[in-house]
């Protein structure tokens, strides 16, 4: 089982089982119910799954968010899959490196797949995803046609509750020990990390439409940080946690790339 903070635990079937018994006996006892849990219920079962937006064979990549790899968004990429999407992945296996260097590795495989379907691609970015994903489309606006935001800080990276901080603090020291695929402390400030800061800060272009799905609960991320001026604001009930797997996400979500 895999425990991203950027993403959704990945259950096996034994654990789900169990996961579900704890929950009836919850019910039974009239418990407080766990939001994040109810978000992973609503989309486990892909009869139940809201219709995709059609992707006829343009590509589509999704950014996780940090401390969360590529399967934390699986279950929306089968999803996006499903509506003829050709998906490629970002290649993080745990959002915690530098920005500068994810940055360039995704859009390298950004380039790949832009240039094997001669299309320009749809990025889906959740929390620090989104922000990276942001940057990328500054960078390479003729790689991406849509950028979709999940609770991302798109004004200001450090527009984070509190309880967010000991998590960022542990692995920047990993990172300023020198162990590697760590960001560290310098990150913030050092040359590192010069050329992607000053991509976040540059006006976003025109000619990539711009979502940002914001929750006011999100407890992760300071929603205000969402409402970037050059983007369609949309507003969700969803944690922070669980808006890649929110049905009623994907569901907004598909509505909005319907819209040319």
């Amino acid at each position: 089982m895999g425990m991203p903070l950027g993403g959704i635990p990945l259950l096996a079937d034994g654990a789900t089982r169990v996961v579900d018994g704890l929950t009836s006996l919850a019910d039974l006892l009239k418990l407080p119910r766990n939001r994040l849990y109810d978000e992973w219920v609503s989309t486990r079962d892909p009869a139940t799954w809201p219709e995709s937006p059609s992707g006829d064979g343009r590509p589509a990549m999704l950014i996780p968010g940090f401390l969360a790899g590529d399967p934390s968004l699986s279950p929306m990429a089968r999803w996006l899959k499903n509506g003829g999407w050709t998906m490629t992945r970002s290649g993080i296996n745990w959002n915690v490196n530098c920005t500068q260097s994810t940055v360039e590795a995704i859009e390298e495989r950004l380039e790949a797949v832009v240039s094997e379907t001669g299309q320009r691609a749809l990025l889906v970015g959740q929390s620090r995803g989104g922000a990276m994903g942001k940057v990328i489309a500054v960078r390479r606006p003729e790689l991406v046609e849509t950028l979709v935001t999940l609770g991302s800080p798109l004004n200001d990276h450090f527009e984070i509750h509190p309880r967010t901080w000991f998590g960022i603090g542990i692995i920047g020291g990993l990172g300023a020990l020198g162990i590697p695929g760590f960001l560290s402390t310098s990150c913030a400030t050092g040359d590192c990390c010069r050329d992607t800061r000053i991509a976040y800060g540059r006006p976003f272009p025109k000619d990539v439409r711009f979502i940002s799905f914001y929750s006011r609960g999100d407890n992760i991320v300071k929603y205000q940080s969402c409402l970037h001026g050059a983007a369609e604001q949309i507003e969700i009930e969803s944690s922070h946690l669980g808006m890649g797997i929110d049905s009623e996400v994907w569901g907004r979500m598909s509505e909005e790339l319907r819209v040319t």
